[in-house]
C-alpha cells in the first residue's frame, strides 16, 4: 500500500469530521435574541439600584409627587453627606469590613475543612453528623435569637461586634457546599498518592484540597461576604447606635416623625458601594475560577 492511498482514505474522513466542528462552533455564536433577553435581564437587574440612586438625588418633598422622578436631580451629594453624618457611616463602614472579613475568612477556611472531612475522609458516623448538620440549616435562625442573647449577655459581650462574629464563623450551607463541590472535584487518587508520597494531613489540605477548593472557595467566601455585610436582624438585637454595622447605623435614618426618604435612600445608597466594588474587583476572578471548576470537572 502507497503512501497516496493512506493519505486519501484519511483526508476524506476528516472532512465530515471537519463540518460538525464548524457546526458546533456555530452553535456557540450568540444570536440576536440572546442579545435581547440579556440586556432586558440587565436592565431589570439594575433598575432598582438606578431607582435608589434617582431618588437620593433629589428631595423629599419631590419624591412624595405624582409621577415619581424618572431622572437625576442636584441634591445627590447633599443627601449623601447628610446620610454619612446621621447615621455615622464612617465607624459603622469600618465596623462592617471588619465584621463581614472575619466571617468570610473564617466560613470559607472551615467549611473547607469540614467539606473535605465530610467528602473524603472514612470516620464513624460521618453520615449521621452530615445530616444532623444539613438539619439545622431547616431550624428558623428566630428561634435562636433568644438563647443566643442570653448566651453572649452571660459572656459580657453584649455591644461588641465579636456577639456578631462568633454565631457565624462556620455555616451549615458552606460546609454541604464544599462537600458536593469536593466530592466531584478533588480525586481520590490524588490524596492517596499524596499520602504514599509522605504527605502530612496539613500538606495535604494545604497543597492538594485548597488548589482543588478554590472556585468554590471563591464563590462561597462572595455569598458568605454580601450576607454578612446585609445581615440585618441579629445586629440590631445584639448591637447599639455606638458601635453599629451599616445596616444597624441605616435603621436610625428611619427614625424620627416625617422621615426622609431621599436621605434614607442615599444611606442606601452608601451601604451598598461597598458589594458594588468588591464585585468589580473580584467579580471576573470569581468568574473565571468558576469557570476552570467547570472545565476540570
Amino acid at each position: 500500500m502507497t503512501t497516496s492511498e493512506l493519505t486519501l482514505p484519511t483526508t476524506a474522513e476528516a472532512r465530515p469530521r471537519r463540518r460538525r466542528l464548524l457546526g458546533a462552533g456555530k452553535q456557540l455564536n450568540a444570536g440576536p435574541v440572546t442579545y435581547v433577553v440579556l440586556t432586558v435581564f440587565a436592565l431589570v437587574s439594575l433598575a432598582p439600584l438606578v431607582w435608589t440612586a434617582v431618588a437620593a438625588s433629589r428631595t423629599d418633598r419631590r419624591l412624595a409627587q405624582t409621577p415619581p422622578p424618572l431622572w437625576f436631580g442636584g441634591n445627590l451629594f447633599r443627601n449623601l453627606q447628610s446620610a454619612w453624618d446621621e447615621a455615622g457611616l464612617g465607624t459603622a463602614m469600618l465596623n462592617s469590613t471588619f465584621v463581614a472579613g472575619m466571617i468570610t475568612v473564617s466560613t470559607v477556611l472551615f467549611s473547607t475543612l469540614a467539606g473535605f472531612a465530610f467528602a473524603k475522609l472514612r470516620f464513624r458516623f460521618s453520615n449521621v453528623l452530615l445530616l444532623l448538620t444539613i438539619g439545622t440549616m431547616m431550624i428558623p435562625p428566630q428561634l435562636a435569637v433568644v438563647p443566643l442573647y442570653l448566651w453572649m449577655s452571660d459572656l459580657g459581650w453584649s455591644n461588641q461586634l465579636q456577639t456578631v462574629i462568633l454565631p457565624s464563623l462556620v455555616t451549615a450551607f458552606g460546609t454541604f457546599f464544599m462537600r458536593q463541590y469536593l466530592v466531584q472535584a478533588l480525586p481520590t487518587e490524588l490524596i492517596e498518592a499524596a499520602r504514599v508520597d509522605g504527605a502530612s494531613s496539613l500538606r495535604i489540605v494545604w497543597h492538594v484540597v485548597f488548589p482543588a477548593a478554590r472556585p468554590a472557595m471563591a464563590v462561597l467566601g462572595l455569598l458568605t461576604f454580601v450576607f454578612a455585610w446585609n445581615d440585618f436582624l441579629w445586629p440590631i438585637i445584639a448591637l447599639n447606635q455606638q458601635n453599629p454595622t451599616v445596616q444597624v447605623a441605616l435603621n436610625s435614618l428611619g427614625t424620627g416623625y416625617v422621615p426622609d426618604q431621599a436621605v434614607i435612600m442615599a444611606g442606601a445608597l452608601l451601604g451598598t458601594l461597598p458589594l458594588l466594588v468588591a464585585f468589580l474587583l473580584f467579580g471576573k476572578q470569581i468568574v473565571g475560577g468558576i469557570m476552570q471548576g467547570a472545565v476540570k470537572g
